[in-house]
Protein backbone atom coordinates (compact mmCIF):
# COMPACT_ATOMS: atom_id res chain seq x y z
CA UNK A 1 0.00 0.00 0.00
CA UNK A 2 0.91 3.47 -1.00
CA UNK A 3 2.35 5.16 2.67
CA UNK A 4 3.92 8.54 3.04
CA UNK A 5 5.66 8.88 6.40
CA UNK A 6 6.33 12.37 8.01
CA UNK A 7 9.62 12.55 10.87
CA UNK A 8 11.21 14.82 12.52
CA UNK A 9 8.43 16.42 14.56
CA UNK A 10 9.42 17.04 18.08
CA UNK A 11 9.18 19.69 20.94
CA UNK A 12 11.37 22.67 20.51
CA UNK A 13 11.03 26.27 22.07
CA UNK A 14 10.27 29.11 20.50
CA UNK A 15 12.32 30.85 18.06
CA UNK A 16 13.88 27.63 17.53
CA UNK A 17 14.35 25.07 14.36
CA UNK A 18 12.74 21.70 12.80
CA UNK A 19 13.27 20.48 9.85
CA UNK A 20 10.48 17.82 8.64
CA UNK A 21 10.74 14.89 6.42
CA UNK A 22 8.21 13.43 4.33
CA UNK A 23 9.75 9.70 2.50
CA UNK A 24 7.29 7.58 0.25
CA UNK A 25 7.22 3.76 0.48
CA UNK A 26 6.11 2.11 -2.47
CA UNK A 27 5.67 4.78 -4.87
CA UNK A 28 8.48 7.75 -6.12
CA UNK A 29 7.48 11.01 -4.91
CA UNK A 30 8.75 13.27 -7.98
CA UNK A 31 5.22 11.93 -9.84
CA UNK A 32 3.67 13.90 -7.35
CA UNK A 33 3.43 17.75 -5.99
CA UNK A 34 3.79 17.38 -2.36
CA UNK A 35 2.83 19.58 0.28
CA UNK A 36 2.75 20.01 3.98
CA UNK A 37 -0.45 20.89 6.10
CA UNK A 38 -0.69 21.20 9.75
CA UNK A 39 -3.16 21.00 12.12
CA UNK A 40 -3.88 23.11 15.18
CA UNK A 41 -5.80 21.74 18.32
CA UNK A 42 -9.49 22.88 17.75
CA UNK A 43 -8.63 23.95 14.72
CA UNK A 44 -9.43 23.12 11.21
CA UNK A 45 -6.10 21.52 8.55
CA UNK A 46 -4.77 24.45 6.86
CA UNK A 47 -2.13 24.57 4.20
CA UNK A 48 1.55 25.23 4.89
CA UNK A 49 3.50 24.58 1.89
CA UNK A 50 3.58 23.20 -1.19
CA UNK A 51 5.95 22.40 -4.20
CA UNK A 52 5.48 20.73 -7.31
CA UNK A 53 6.84 17.55 -8.61
CA UNK A 54 10.55 18.96 -9.76
CA UNK A 55 10.76 21.90 -7.12
CA UNK A 56 10.02 24.43 -10.12
CA UNK A 57 7.02 26.22 -8.20
CA UNK A 58 6.37 26.75 -4.13
CA UNK A 59 3.80 28.42 -2.54
CA UNK A 60 3.58 28.96 1.44
CA UNK A 61 0.90 30.66 3.53
CA UNK A 62 1.71 33.80 4.40
CA UNK A 63 1.63 32.86 8.32
CA UNK A 64 4.85 31.01 7.47
CA UNK A 65 6.40 33.47 4.88
CA UNK A 66 9.88 34.03 5.19
CA UNK A 67 10.26 30.98 8.01
CA UNK A 68 9.35 27.95 6.45
CA UNK A 69 11.65 26.50 3.52
CA UNK A 70 9.88 23.43 1.65
CA UNK A 71 12.90 21.53 -0.50
CA UNK A 72 13.07 18.23 -2.07
CA UNK A 73 15.10 15.91 -2.84
CA UNK A 74 13.96 13.45 -5.60
CA UNK A 75 17.52 11.28 -5.46
CA UNK A 76 16.37 10.38 -1.96
CA UNK A 77 12.88 10.37 -2.06
CA UNK A 78 12.19 12.75 0.37
CA UNK A 79 10.40 16.31 0.44
CA UNK A 80 11.46 18.71 3.85
CA UNK A 81 9.81 21.43 5.37
CA UNK A 82 12.62 23.63 7.27
CA UNK A 83 10.66 25.40 10.13
CA UNK A 84 12.78 28.55 11.68
CA UNK A 85 11.78 30.98 14.16
CA UNK A 86 9.51 29.00 15.40
CA UNK A 87 6.51 30.44 17.24
CA UNK A 88 4.06 28.85 19.55
CA UNK A 89 1.14 29.30 16.98
CA UNK A 90 3.14 26.97 14.63
CA UNK A 91 2.36 23.83 16.89
CA UNK A 92 0.32 21.59 15.15
CA UNK A 93 0.18 17.93 13.71
CA UNK A 94 2.08 17.98 10.46
CA UNK A 95 0.82 16.22 7.65
CA UNK A 96 2.36 15.91 4.27
CA UNK A 97 -0.02 14.99 1.21
CA UNK A 98 0.93 13.55 -2.53
CA UNK A 99 -1.04 14.58 -5.52
CA UNK A 100 -1.76 16.19 -8.68
CA UNK A 101 -2.95 19.61 -8.86
CA UNK A 102 -4.49 20.47 -11.97
CA UNK A 103 -4.34 23.90 -10.67
CA UNK A 104 -1.23 23.95 -9.26
CA UNK A 105 0.49 24.07 -5.59
CA UNK A 106 -1.09 27.30 -4.56
CA UNK A 107 -4.42 25.25 -5.04
CA UNK A 108 -3.52 22.36 -3.52
CA UNK A 109 -2.48 24.37 -0.34
CA UNK A 110 -5.22 26.19 -0.35
CA UNK A 111 -8.16 23.84 -1.07
CA UNK A 112 -6.44 20.43 -1.59
CA UNK A 113 -6.70 20.33 -4.88
CA UNK A 114 -5.52 17.00 -6.74
CA UNK A 115 -4.70 15.49 -3.29
CA UNK A 116 -4.17 11.72 -3.56
CA UNK A 117 -2.54 10.30 -0.32
CA UNK A 118 -1.72 11.25 3.33
CA UNK A 119 0.66 10.59 5.86
CA UNK A 120 -0.54 10.30 9.47
CA UNK A 121 1.49 13.31 10.86
CA UNK A 122 4.09 14.20 12.84
CA UNK A 123 3.42 16.83 16.18
CA UNK A 124 5.18 19.76 16.31
CA UNK A 125 5.06 21.60 19.84
CA UNK A 126 6.55 25.39 20.07
CA UNK A 127 6.60 26.08 23.86
CA UNK A 128 8.84 27.22 26.49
Amino acid sequence: QLQLVESGGGLVQPGGSLRLACAASEFTLDNYAIGWFRQAPGKAREGVSCISRFGLSTNYADSVKGRFTISRDNAKNTVYLQMDSLKPEDTGVYYCAAGLPLSGVQAMCSSYNGIRYWGKGTLVTVSS
